[in-house]
């Protein structure tokens, strides 16, 4: 009798050690190289709410946002401008460089215009 109990105690306890997975965690594998990719370019503090020191210019890739490399953010005109600064105004630009480190260092950044 007490081996009976002892071999039910074991098998439930296997189930339930098999039952304690750890779930897959969903990974979205973003490119690291980027030609002439369409994204969002703004200020990273102002506009994406990434945590940084003053205003950096970064890039959003299907909703992963990094900062730049190469450029900054009055390389395209006066930051703070009402309607055309990065730190007030989410633009599209064409992007070509990599992601490294979670950075983009850009080889070449257009603007593209606005729509009106």
């Amino acid at each position: 009798m007490k081996a009976l109990i002892v071999a039910l105690c074991l098998t439930s306890f296997s189930f339930a050690a098999n039952a304690q997975t750890t779930p897959q965690q969903k990974t979205t594998k973003l490119p690291t190289s980027l030609k002439d990719k369409v994204v969002e370019i703004a200020c990273g503090e102002c506009k994406f709410k990434m945590k940084g020191k003053s205003c950096d210019l970064a890039i959003r890739v299907d909703g992963q946002s990094y900062f730049v490399d190469g450029k900054s953010v009055d390389d395209f005109g006066d930051a703070h401008d009402e309607k055309h600064g990065f730190c007030n105004v989410i633009g599209k630009a064409t992007v070509t460089g990599e992601i490294v480190n979670n950075r983009f260092k850009a080889k070449a950044i257009t603007l593209l215009p606005e729509k009106k």
